[in-house]
């Protein structure tokens, strides 16, 4: 099983990836939620570090600090540090940003290794929407000097167009600011996983939240790869799927 596997094996079991009936917060509605506040265990952040570990590994990212954006990406940056040095024998800092400025001890904006020139920078984020957290955070890294931010990693690209734009929220960043932003997995291959598996097994909810996914991609609200022959195969079988 790859780690890409399991890590939406693990989503699942974490009741982080659900279907149903969700209006995101962008007004959207969506047939599944991914609520990453369900990642509430030492356990879960250990196994959740070793999957930004893996992706990091997987593109051969470099850098110096590994940073998370306040409040959110604290946790997942810290144990995504820990896991890529266990797994990997790979030592880097990690960072995160006050709200605001401390004006006494220490004082400063951030908190662990400080970014200063030259520094290389990887952004640890859970998911990406609207691209908000990064136009948030890049003035941050580059008041601290000429800081180069290598990548951003989240754990799902929900490959969804932005409401205002053709591009997603991951192309739209790289257009922006020329930041690359790897994902652990792309809605691509949640599909690609689930869809026989749960097919198979009778997995009804499942599969209907999937499969109003799937319709909602033909409407174009998303941008989807390609599917695998055990997809379409799935799909086949339950009938015609856009009646």
């Amino acid at each position: 099983m790859t780690y890409k596997e399991e890590f939406i094996k693990f989503m699942s079991d974490s009741g982080v990836l659900t279907f149903g009936d969700f209006t995101l917060k962008s007004g959207r509605k969506a047939p599944y939620f991914i609520n990453t506040g369900n990642y509430k265990t030492g356990a879960h952040l250990a196994r959740l570090g070793g999957f930004y570990a893996d992706c990091i590994k997987e593109h051969n990212l470099e850098s110096d600090i590994l940073f998370g954006p306040a409040y959110k990406g604290v946790p997942l940056a810290v144990s995504a540090a820990v896991a890529l040095y266990d797994k990997y024998g790979i030592d880097v800092g990690y960072c995160f940003d006050r709200k605001e400025a401390k004006d006494h001890g220490e004082g400063g904006l951030f908190v662990g290794r400080q970014p200063q020139s030259g520094s290389r920078v990887i952004i640890i984020e859970d998911v990406m929407t609207s691209g908000k957290a990064l136009r948030e955070v890049l003035p941050k890294l580059q008041s601290a000097g000429d800081i180069k931010v290598t990548a951003m990693i989240i754990t799902v690209d929900r490959m969804e167009k932005a409401l205002d734009s053709e591009l997603s929220a991951v192309q739209q960043a790289y257009k922006d600011f020329g930041i690359t932003v790897h994902s652990i997995v792309t809605i691509n291959d949640i599909i690609n996983e689930l869809l026989p598996r749960e097919k198979q097994q009778e997995s009804l909810e499942v599969c209907d939240g999937l499969f109003d996914l799937l319709r909602s991609i033909t409407q174009g609200v998303y941008l989807l790869g390609e599917l695998s022959p055990a997809s379409l195969d799935a799909i086949q079988s339950f009938g015609e799927l856009w009646s």
